[in-house]
């Protein structure tokens, strides 16, 4: 119930912002303004980058060479646009199975995860992104992952068949917890932090 009225508080808002666009803004609405701009900008350039980035690697050289490119550069990827977005902005991607302990999510955001596990197990459309109040200068902005591409699944399905690729797994990963994923699934999500100045 409170996470419905965190959705119901952040669809206000967004309203009010809209609204009241010629209304000077309070302190908090500029703030829920920029991290929501942050947040878009942030998401979509780390997307955009895995995705090139995985479609490429899966071209020139299948699974294989697609499954080395997420263990070795993936976090690498995320360093970079960490180093592209404003000052105060930080962004990482998280999911409570995780492969890499490096993804796994903090206790505030396993909340939220699991609020939108109980979303899509209830068969309500994800929002486009949740708006997080961590202190009166920080927000976390999280836009869910989504299993939407039978690619994604050749890593994080049911590999059980594929011996070799589940040996390789696990001699980088032996507490693999990102497989058994269907289309559809909840993947994780993608993590904005906002330090207001």
């Amino acid at each position: 119930m409170k996470f419905l009225n965190t959705i119901l508080i952040l669809a206000l808002s967004s309203s009010l912002l809209v609204a009241a666009e010629k209304v000077k803004l309070t302190k908090e609405q500029k703030q829920l303004q920029e991290t929501i701009k942050h947040g878009d900008n942030s998401s979509k350039m780390l997307l955009e980058t895995l995705e090139t980035d995985i479609k490429k690697h899966m071209v020139q050289g299948g699974l294989s060479k697609t499954f080395d490119f997420c263990s070795n550069e993936a976090y690498n990827v995320t360093q970079k646009v960490n180093k592209k977005i404003p000052k105060g902005v930080k962004i990482k991607r998280i999911s409570s199975k995780y492969r890499s302990p490096a993804n796994a999510p903090k206790s505030g955001e396993t909340a939220v995860l699991e609020s939108f596990e109980a979303m899509i197990d209830a068969g309500v459309v994800l929002p486009e992104y949740l708006v997080q109040k961590v202190d009166a200068n920080t927000d976390k902005y999280y836009k869910a992952l989504v299993i939407k591409d039978q690619v994604c699944l050749q890593c994080h399905g049911e590999i059980s068949k594929d011996v070799d690729f589940r040996r390789k797994i696990a001699a980088i990963y032996p507490l693999d917890n990102a497989v058994g994923y269907k289309m559809g699934d909840l993947r994780g999500a993608v993590v904005v932090t906002v330090k207001h100045q």
